[in-house]
């Protein structure tokens, strides 16, 4: 009934299909604090990327993933925050995001590898006091449930 064995000219459709797959049920099962880690995990893949893409002086691609990570900083991460709600933090958060936005643009204008490890390196930083809270975040959500 199935074949066990893709035909080559199948495979990466298939693969993509079944990452999309996966990444579909990662976020529908995920919670709040969950989907902000993955997004850190996706800027820090994009930036990753471009970087990759600089050494290479594949053009294309270096803007294709300073783009994305723009995109996700923007829409991911920065439309959603409540300033009136988060205040100082939110408030802080914005104007991080918003940097990071205004260096990945010139890093990619300029071709500068080093306005970009600076975004990897706020990223991270981001991204690990964001894991650090988890427990706090996690709690009373299982509590309520």
């Amino acid at each position: 009934m199935f074949n066990s064995t893709l035909q080559p000219a199948k495979r990466p459709r298939v693969l993509g299909l079944y990452r999309n797959v996966n990444a579909t049920t990662a976020v529908e099962g995920a919670s709040p604090h969950k989907l902000v880690d993955m997004l850190y995990e996706a800027v820090t893949g994009e930036i990753a990327a471009a970087r990759g893409a600089l050494q290479r002086r594949n053009v294309a691609e270096k803007g294709r993933a300073i783009s994305h990570a723009v995109r996700i900083l923007e829409e991911g991460l920065m439309a959603p925050l409540d300033l009136e709600a988060g205040g100082a933090i939110a408030t802080n958060l914005r104007d991080i995001y918003q940097y990071m936005v205004y260096r990945l643009t010139m890093g990619n204008l300029h071709s500068d590898d080093a306005a970009l490890a600076e975004c990897a390196s706020l990223v991270r930083t981001l991204s690990e006091s964001w894991t650090a809270i988890a427990p706090q975040v996690d709690l009373p959500a299982q509590a309520a449930a």
